[in-house]
């Protein structure tokens, strides 16, 4: 049995102001579900079709299409704890992304290619906005996100001998650079925002400027990539050098 109360109170956990306060997060589908069940995120509550019924489920849900099974589970603590420690390994850094689409293929992208930490601006979508969630596919329960102050991160990577990445039009082509894989040394993949690229105070902190080419060199049909698809071609390039090594 689930009270109207109880059903206003997780339809509100649409709106980020009722997340903040809280700190709770919807999740839906039963394979999601089954991800943050496997994570280390605390699940406060299920509810099931079955146990609550096809209304109640609708009426809170905020999919078109209901799943069958809902929780409520709590945000982690040290998202937004601000803390980074510049250690061996790739990292993606996200400056300023505002499609939840985006950053939700974004963190997917980044947990298939075996990255554990994403950084983000804190002007970056919510990483809790039920659109976000949906397009992780599970992905948030096993990728370490959290938001930084992106300048000191990437001064930290540099100060600890390691290299900062970002692509531009005018960087050199990302298939015939040396890419460092993040075995050796702190690595950081720096993802502008989708109008605007990345900023002038992160591009001062570039190591090494980056171009994803197009084909024809000298014909683009497109003005540029989305950030999920650039995303998603940067972190490839630097993956294969590790099959290439093995």
């Amino acid at each position: 049995m689930i009270t109207s109360k109880e059903i206003k109170s997780i339809k509100a956990l649409s709106s980020k102001k009722f997340r903040d306060e809280t700190g709770l997060f919807v999740v839906e589908g039963e394979k999601m579900v089954a991800e943050a069940q496997k994570s280390s995120f605390e699940i406060v509550k299920l509810y099931r079709t079955a146990e609550i019924g096809e209304e109640a489920m609708s009426r809170m849900s905020q999919l078109s299409s209901p799943s069958p099974v809902l929780a409520l589970v709590r945000k982690p603590s040290t998202v937004d704890d601000g803390n980074f420690i510049a250690s061996r390994g790739l990292y993606l850094a996200l400056d300023s992304i505002r499609d939840p689409g985006n950053l939700g293929t974004i963190i997917r992208i980044a947990d298939w290619f075996g990255i554990k930490s994403v950084l983000a601006t804190r002007d970056t979508v919510e990483v809790f906005n039920p659109k976000v969630i949906q397009a992780t596919m599970g992905a948030i329960f096993r990728v370490d996100f959290k938001y930084v102050d992106l300048e000191n991160a990437a001064k930290a990577i540099l100060e600890s001998g390691g290299k900062v990445y970002g692509t531009f039009l005018d960087g050199n082509n990302i298939c015939s650079q040396d890419l460092a894989t993040g075995e050796n040394c702190a690595c950081m993949i720096v993802i502008g925002n989708e109008s605007n690229g990345i900023s002038e105070a992160m591009s001062r902190l570039v190591s090494d400027r980056l171009f994803i080419p197009p084909y024809p060199m000298d014909d683009a049909g497109s003005e540029s990539l989305n950030a999920a698809m650039a995303t998603a071609i940067s972190v490839y390039e630097f993956r294969r050098r590790c099959f290439i090594k093995e």
